[in-house]
Order: C-alpha cells, then sequence, then structure tokens
C-alpha cells in the first residue's frame, strides 16, 4: 500500500487525516462482508491499527448479544457501541454493559401510538438489554427463538418496570429499553421513516439500516454519533481526531461529527453525499484499505 512517495492515496484521492486517533466503524454492510464475516485483510490492518497507537471502536446497530462475529478481532480495547448508541459494551468481558442509555418506557408507548395512527399495519418489535420480543405479526427473529410474543403495549407496560423495582425482585420486564423496532409492509423503506419523523417529532430518534421497512427508535438525542462524542470526550479525543466508516442512514450523524469520514460504495445515497470521502464495497474491504494507507503514512511520518 505505499509507493516510494510515501503513502498510496484514499480510494477517492480525499486527503487523510494528520494524526488520526481513533477509528469509528459500522459493521453490516462496511466491516462485514454481506456473509457476515470479517475478512483475514480486515483482521490484520484492525490489527495494525491498534499497533499503531490508532484505537478502534466497532460502532453498530447491532445488541451487544450479537457482537460475537467481531468480538475475537477487538485487539487491546474490547469497546462497542452497540444499537445505535444506547449501549457501550465491553468486548473483552463478554459483552458486559458499561452504559446505557434508554429509551423510556412511556416514551416508547407513545410512539406506538403515533405510528399506529400514521401508518397502519405497523407492527413492532422491542429490543431490551436482556433480548428481543416482538407483537405477533412482526417478522419472527430466528435468532431469538426464546422471545415473547405480545402487543407492544403489553411489551411496554409502564407499570411493570416500576413494580417489580418496588418489589425488588429481579424481572426481565423490569430491563432497560435500548431499542423500538417498527416495521411495515408495504411503504418505501424511506417513505416510511419521512412519516415516522413527522409523526413522532422530537419525541425520540428515529433512523433505519435495513433494506426493509424497518424503522429503529431509540431515546431522544441517542445515535451512533452523540455517544461516540461521550465515549471520545472521556478519552480526551476531538472529533477532528477521528475516522468513520459508515454505509446506512443510521450512520450519517456518525460521519459528519467524525473529522474524516469515508462511505462504502454499497452505501445508500444520503450516506455517499455526505461523507467527506468514499471508498470501495465492503465486499471489498474497503475499511481495511483506507486503514493500511492511514498506517502506512503514520510510518512513514515515524510514528
Amino acid at each position: 500500500m505505499t509507493s516510494p512517495n510515501g503513502p498510496a492515496p484514499a480510494p477517492d484521492d480525499s486527503p487523510l487525516p494528520a494524526r488520526p486517533r481513533l477509528i469509528a466503524t459500522d459493521l453490516d454492510g462496511t466491516l462485514l462482508h454481506d456473509e457476515k464475516y470479517v475478512s483475514d485483510r480486515t483482521i490484520a490492518a484492525l490489527a495494525a491499527a491498534e499497533q499503531a497507537g490508532i484505537e478502534v471502536f466497532f460502532v453498530t446497530g447491532r445488541p451487544a448479544r450479537w457482537m460475537d462475529v467481531v468480538s475475537e478481532h477487538v485487539h487491546g480495547h474490547g469497546m462497542a457501541i452497540c444499537a445505535n448508541g444506547a449501549a457501550v459494551v465491553d468486548l473483552h468481558a463478554g459483552g458486559k454493559l458499561l452504559q446505557v442509555r434508554p429509551l423510556e418506557r412511556d416514551t416508547a408507548l407513545a410512539v406506538v401510538q403515533a405510528l399506529r395512527d400514521a401508518a397502519p399495519g405497523t407492527t413492532f418489535a422491542v429490543e431490551l438489554t436482556t433480548g428481543i420480543h416482538y407483537e405477533p405479526t412482526y417478522p419472527p427473529f430466528h435468532q431469538d427463538p426464546g422471545a415473547t410474543v405480545a402487543t407492544a403495549e403489553k411489551l411496554l407496560q409502564a407499570q411493570a418496570q416500576a413494580q417489580v423495582q418496588e418489589q425488588g425482585a429481579e424481572d426481565e420486564s423490569a430491563a432497560p429499553v435500548v431499542k423500538l423496532l417498527a416495521h411495515h409492509p408495504d411503504l418505501t423503506p424511506d417513505g416510511f421513516l419521512t412519516v415516522a419523523r413527522t409523526a413522532v417529532g422530537d419525541r425520540a430518534t428515529i433512523t433505519r439500516s435495513s433494506p426493509s421497512a424497518l424503522l429503529e427508535v431509540s431515546g431522544p438525542g441517542v445515535s451512533k454519533a452523540s455517544t461516540l462524542a461521550l465515549c471520545c470526550a472521556q478519552r480526551g479525543i476531538s472529533s477532528d481526531e477521528v475516522v468513520a466508516f459508515g454505509d446506512m442512514p443510521n450512520d450519517l450523524e456518525m460521519l459528519t461529527w467524525a473529522g474524516t469520514s469515508y462511505a462504502m460504495a454499497n452505501a445508500h445515497p444520503d450516506v455517499l453525499a455526505a461523507a467527506s470521502g468514499r471508498t470501495v464495497t465492503n465486499n471489498e474491504d474497503g475499511v481495511a484499505i483506507v486503514i493500511e494507507q492511514l498506517v502506512a503514512r503514520r510510518r512513514a511520518d515515524g510514528h
């Protein structure tokens, strides 16, 4: 990846940051190949970044329990931001929750009602820190065969948490809600997103990362970007020192917050327009290519 004149240019000839301290990368459609694995080239690039003193954060819409696909490749740091910013986990400690930014149950109930009114036919799933549960007509999660199937209103009963806390008992109904998922069988993905944001307003953060009409609802102000900013502030890292990678609308805030950002060639049009740079597709190891160049330049500069 180097030439006699130093590091090779980035895939689209965008300028590379002078001294990156942290890489923040999405997983599905970005770091992972479509078959949901990390390539050998990417594994090597991640290790090289950390050896060069560049911290790597996985920043994903996935819940913590679906992080086994990358948990062997975290090297020195072991940190991941999951559920679109609602959870920070330590992968070295088996996905231990370090921070939760929940969606309050009464807010989730209000969102459910708003979307039922604005987009009849919407079905819901509730992602807790302990697992996912969904409505009878929601597309089933085969990865979670033990899920409770009930209406969203029952799953989100606001009184359940208070009652369990008063009794001092441990019950899954008391677990924090990290995401509400809303699926529509007929609307287009971006059309559904527009309808939902209009109906809900600033009561919650709504985004999407699926090719289907599946929306992800978080607490107000909760996003990949806002949680990444908090984690970076704790480490004394500025946005100018962050390089971010993504492909879908749930990455937009993170890509615009980071000082340098790359959209995958397979990215959503809005992501391609928002990022400061572009790399090749996830199946072509687009993230690894940029990391290799960052590391090569760091070595060429004597760092």
